[in-house]
């Protein structure tokens, strides 16, 4: 199991900066194991690419309240939680192109993403609120689903930085400093 954590989170690194059509022997390297480790595990890339789905959807999920406690404030959290959320669209954007033998696989899929990932960004929009660092009003799935955009916009152009614009986007939450 410790082996299989490990080979995820280093397919979730390749496929990150090499997408998800990245040669298996690059995941293998980054991982220490050998190719059949891999295939032994995931018989078929579309197997690879949903575990490394899930693995990222757990670790988006479990870092809010961690980052939450430990930041040192709700709005720097949610800051941190939104740099994970959208290193994990990156990948996710590669899931949508990998051929999916049952396409209700793929819904299951965003259901889950939905399920695990909406109560985290609540909660960490709720705390910004609650101390005062942005406005009131914003829907997790509104804030979700545009940073999706934003990420997806960028296609192959170099000059498009989804993370300035994000930046953009929470600075607008925030609340005017009093004067």
């Amino acid at each position: 199991m410790r082996n299989q954590q490990k080979l995820l989170a280093a397919a979730a690194e390749v496929f990150v900066t090499s997408g998800v059509d990245a040669p298996i022997r690059e995941i293998a390297a980054k991982a220490g194991v050998g190719m059949g480790t891999i295939y032994r595990h995931f018989p078929t890339r579309a197997d690879l690419v949903v575990a490394v789905f899930r693995h990222q959807v757990e670790e988006c999920a479990d870092a809010g309240p961690r980052l939450l406690a430990d930041a040192d404030s709700p709005l720097a959290a949610l800051r941190e939680w939104i740099d994970l959320f959208i290193d994990f669209l990156v990948t996710k954007h590669g899931l949508a192109a990998t051929p999916q033998p049952d396409s209700s696989g793929f819904s299951a899929l965003h259901a889950y993403f939905l399920d695990r990932l909406l109560p985290v960004a609540e909660r960490l929009l709720d705390a910004a609120v609650e101390a005062g660092e942005i406005r009131p009003g914003t829907q997790p799935y509104e804030l979700m689903r545009g940073i999706g955009n934003l990420c997806f916009g960028a296609g192959d152009d170099p000059r498009y930085d989804p993370r300035r614009l994000v930046a953009l986007l929470l600075q607008g939450l925030r609340l005017p400093r009093p004067s």
